[in-house]
């Protein structure tokens, strides 16, 4: 659901009264369509977060933590340019428009004190942020000059208004509906009588500054789940839509109550007052504040989003680089088959040895008796060369043949074990959880030389530690988080009479339990190959075949990738997952 202009004026008034008066100490930009504003009162911290997603667009008050860019986009240098240090003047809306201004009080680099304001315009795929900077003159027809705009818009977008530094910031055109918050009542149903469309159909299209959500409230209050048209109204019927519409025009003018309707413990729906049209099969929460309602009906859908978002050119370049060692591999498998039939060059040149009397100089072919089956065989001849010549060529071609065979067979091993690391990075590509994991994938890539490596821009970044949990006997037991991790967990951090988990034939994380020279009872080893299942790409999978052996029997080849071990004396386990018997997670 897209917040309508109905909440977005609650909660505008909410920041208001929250964040009047408070300075912005730091701002940051986590994801190209979202910024955190860092705020201070005396008494107080806040961290005012501005989302200009389509499908999530909304201003809040926020306790999430972000995973900020290395390196801070050039609209997030702008923003701390202008904006650093402003004091919030107020919390502005425009009725029945999703559009919140910001006005602070800035010092520019003059040292002089301007009035800077952030236009959020929270219109779905429309949303964008704006800075502009007022006038010395109040002006009716614009708000002031243009700094910027995280989505540019301009001739080509729109010819009706354009977003782009310098020219004057205008307001987006207004379709002429009444309003529903502030229209009579008697009004609106006025103008939905004339309609031939459902009652909540009518309400969407005949009025303004609410959600459908909200329409189709009206008309449940009014004739419960029966469906009505506008036009066939009757005269009761027309008097209680009246009255449900008020008694939701009068819910908005004390304030609202921010609620929520959800499904399978997942929010479907919110709105500034009580969805009754869900009846009593979902879930009504209630929030004490318009910011928490949006946090808890938009928090776990960005945060997937925005991992989406980073991991994407990533995922992008792994995958292209996977497609190239398949394709590479095919074409030497197919070379190795040519190379295997070359035992056809060998016999061409006995035969033109054999025969050097009969061919003569200059044909394009000779026709000789095959004395390995007594048939005749075409052979093919260079004019340019001799018979002598052309015999000693297929000779020439036959060795390289077979050298060529010989060197693909270790050339095919070495684009098979490529292929399987790859997988691998894929699934880590997919798993990881943050900035940071991708960042160390990275890393790992620049290792192995699949990515450029820029001394000046690449700092070392610190390693993360392995996922910790404690089983159920007492016992630690550690998950790598990434190929490098696995390396550094099996090979440095284990001991040998420590065991060893693996999902069979599939990419996945390294598990060891630590034993402390302790016999490991089954029941942690159990625990240990349910948590390789799910640290793996075989996650969803019902009976998952894990590998588990002591470290000791764990070696890496030389050369091998990161990550790709052997062992041996294993045993193999059929392992499906169960949630309630997972061991605790300590860090």
């Amino acid at each position: 659901m897209a917040l309508d202009a109905a909440t977005l004026a609650l909660t505008g008034n909410e920041l208001d009264a929250c964040l009047k008066d408070a300075r912005i100490d730091k701002i940051f930009e986590p994801t190209r369509d979202e910024v955190v504003l860092n705020m201070r009162t005396r008494t107080e911290n806040f961290r005012l977060f501005l989302s200009a997603r389509s499908g999530s667009a909304r201003a809040c008050v926020t306790e999430e933590s972000f995973e900020n860019p290395a390196v801070p986009p050039s609209f997030c240098m702008l923003l701390r340019k202008h904006f650093t240090g402003g004091r919030l003047l107020c919390v502005r809306g425009i009725p029945d428009e999703r559009i919140l201004f910001f006005d602070f009080q800035c010092t520019n680099e003059m040292g002089d004190t301007v009035i800077n304001t952030i236009a959020a315009e929270l219109m779905g795929r429309y949303s964008n942020l704006v800075l502009i900077q007022k006038e010395n003159k109040a002006n009716p027809v614009h708000e002031g000059k243009i700094i910027d705009a995280l989505k540019r818009v301009d001739f080509e977008d729109s010819e009706v208004r354009q977003l782009l530094p310098g020219l004057l910031y205008r307001l987006p055109p207004k379709p002429e509906k009444p309003s529903f918050l502030t229209t009579s009542a008697v009004g609106i149903v006025a103008a939905v009588v004339q309609r031939d469309l459902p009652v909540a159909q009518a309400l969407v299209k005949a009025t303004g500054g609410v959600g459908p959500v909200v329409c189709r409230e009206a008309a449940y209050r009014a004739f419960g789940p029966q469906e009505k048209i506008g036009c066939e109204l009757s005269d009761e019927e027309k008097e209680a839509l009246a009255k449900a519409i008020a008694e939701i025009q009068g819910i908005f003018q004390q304030g609202g109550n921010p609620c929520a309707v959800v499904v399978d413990g997942r929010p479907v729906e919110f709105s500034f007052l009580p969805l009754t049209q869900y009846g009593l099969q979902a879930e009504h929460r209630t929030y004490e504040s318009y910011s928490a309602m949006l946090e808890g009906y938009y928090a776990e859908k960005d945060k997937a989003e925005r991992l989406r978002q980073k991991s994407r050119e990533l995922a992008k370049t792994v995958h292209n680089l996977y497609e190239r060692a398949v394709r590479k591999a095919a074409a030497r498998r197919e070379e190795q088959s040519e190379s295997e039939a070359s035992d056809q060059l060998r016999i061409y040149g006995e035969l033109l040895s054999a025969n050097l009397w009969a061919i003569p100089k200059g044909a394009r072919q000779v026709t000789v008796t095959n004395y390995y089956d007594g048939t005749d065989v075409t052979i093919p001849l260079d004019v340019r060369l001799s018979p002598s010549a052309n015999a000693q060529k297929y000779f020439k071609d036959y060795k390289k043949k077979q050298t060529a065979a010989r060197m693909l067979k270790d050339l095919i091993a070495q684009s098979e074990a490529e292929i399987s690391y790859l997988e691998t990075v894929r699934y880590e590509v997919d798993a990881a959880q943050g900035e940071a994991a991708l960042g160390e994938i990275r890393a790992e890539l620049k290792s192995q030389g699949y990515l450029k490596y820029y001394k000046v821009r690449d700092k070392k970044q610190k390693p993360a530690d392995f996922l910790r949990y404690r089983s159920q006997d007492g016992f630690e037991i550690l998950v790598g988080r990434n190929n490098t991790q696995n390396d550094r967990l099996t090979l440095k951090t284990a001991r040998g009479r420590d065991w060893w988990f693996h999902v069979k034939n599939a990419p996945g994380s390294h598990v060891v339990v630590l034993s402390e020279g302790k016999d490991v009872p089954d029941s942690t080893k159990t625990q240990a190959a349910m948590l390789a299942v799910i640290h793996s790409s075989q996650s969803a999978g019902a009976k998952v075949a894990v590998d588990y052996t002591q470290v000791r029997n764990v070696w890496k080849a030389n050369g091998a990738k990161p990550g790709m071990v052997l062992y041996d004396t294993h045993e193999t386990t059929y392992i499906t997952v169960d949630e309630k018997a997972l061991p605790e997670c300590i860090k």
